[in-house]
């Protein structure tokens, strides 16, 4: 793979791909692309400058990612220093994740995450040091994978091929692929069993069982482009015909399988899933003022001053960032979750939201929002109603309608 030069336009504020909707289902791995017909959920992307000078977030979603109906690919990438690393992450991410994942098939979801992670941050800082001293950006990131697959972790229905084929990345060979996730145990809104490496547990499944009869009604429909509840098309987006070349069949997968969000965040970018009306977070703030994170940094030689890293910055990992990268490492905090009829939607969004509301308050704000783009824009405007000092990017991904109940 040859090395690819990013171009950045000249605008301070951070780019991301124009939202749009294709005609029917299929969206061909199409970055930030709705599809008319997709009735597995519902996505919803709002964002704001807010106070800041300049917008420096970013975001990214694929519908049907890797080539099977049904999955996908959401994130939010907050900047910080400049815009080039979150908008850079905004348009090539999902590129990385997607060549990691066919290139090494046997390994596990959270291993394949924390490879992505680690070969972008090289990546983002090569592409600083190249720049002569005028990209020195970084990023935080929180980024989300539906997956499909058997109670084994597998996908049999691919036929040997784990993922469709995937883009070229804009940049070089892959780097090394890194030993494992360095994962410190988060803290939940919610109690929940975690894995020693921070993984949730697989949740036991509900009277219904798990998620199999109403997935299995949402799966039969996949390949028709019938309509749903959970496919209204946001009134912010261009409706449009997909025309590209890249037409290959997407796989549809048997409705008996279980549907698994795995999550992955490098800094204080948050990811909180809502069920059963409470609020589950699946993230870890890495600050500078949390006492593992602390620890870390002094055993490595720096130091942290007022929550801040050698003084400096407040997170404690994020992409880029490589004058400080001895200290402020890409390695992301990763989690795995069943998904079951109690999963209601998820929550992606950048500090910009969670300095003003905590997880509770975020999911309370937005349960009965049958909208995803709706309930976005009301936690945007909730963070700017209450004068929040950031940027503001909130990404909602919605499973199934809300529930009926009194508020």
């Amino acid at each position: 793979m040859t090395s690819a030069t990013p171009r950045f336009s000249d605008s301070p504020n951070a780019r991301s791909k124009s939202i749009t909707t294709a005609n029917g289902v299929d969206t061909y791995g199409t970055l930030n692309q709705h599809a008319a017909g997709n009735v597995a959920y519902q996505v919803g992307v709002s964002e704001d400058k807010g106070t800041r000078r300049y917008m420096e977030d970013a975001h990214s979603f694929v519908i049907d990612y890797a080539g099977v109906r049904g999955q996908g690919f959401f994130a939010v990438f907050d900047g910080h220093a400049g815009k080039h690393a979150a908008e850079w992450c905004g348009e090539h991410f999902h590129e990385y994740l997607l060549e990691s994942l066919n290139a090494t098939p046997t390994a596990t979801i959270p291993d394949v995450l924390n490879e992505t992670f680690h070969n972008v941050d090289k990546r983002i800082s090569r592409m600083c040091e190249e720049s002569e001293g005028k990209i020195h950006s970084g990023c935080t990131a929180v980024t989300a994978f539906l997956r499909i697959e058997d109670s084994d972790g597998q996908q049999p229905f691919l036929n040997g091929s784990r993922s469709a084929s995937p883009p070229s990345p804009a940049g070089d060979t892959k780097s090394e692929a890194s030993s494992g996730s360095d994962t410190p145990s988060g803290e939940s809104s919610e109690e929940i069993s975690t894995t020693k490496d921070g993984k949730v547990k697989k949740p036991k499944k509900s009277k219904s069982s798990s998620s199999g009869s109403r997935i299995a009604k949402a799966l039969k429909n996949l390949g028709g482009g019938s309509s749903s509840s959970v496919s209204s098309t946001p009134s912010n987006t261009v409706l449009h015909s997909n025309t590209q070349a890249n037409t290959t069949p997407v796989v549809l997968p048997p409705p008996s399988l279980r549907r698994v969000l795995y999550s992955a965040n490098a800094g204080d970018a948050r990811g909180v899933l809502c069920r059963a009306g409470k609020a589950v977070r699946l993230t870890y703030d890495h600050k500078g003022s949390d006492k593992q994170e602390a620890k870390r940094i002094t055993d490595a030689g720096g130091f942290v001053m007022s929550g801040r890293v050698n003084g400096v910055l407040a997170v404690t990992r994020s992409l880029g960032d490589s004058a400080m990268k001895e200290f402020v490492v890409g390695s992301p905090y990763t989690t795995e979750t069943e998904l079951c009829d109690d999963d209601e939607f998820v929550i992606l969004a950048c500090d910009g939201l969670w300095d003003i509301t905590g997880d509770q308050g975020a999911i309370d704000l937005i349960r009965n929002k049958e909208d995803a783009q709706e309930a976005s824009q009301t936690l945007v405007n909730h963070a700017l109603a209450r004068q929040t000092n950031d940027n503001v990017t909130v990404l909602v991904v919605r499973f199934k309608s809300s529930p009926k109940h009194s508020t």
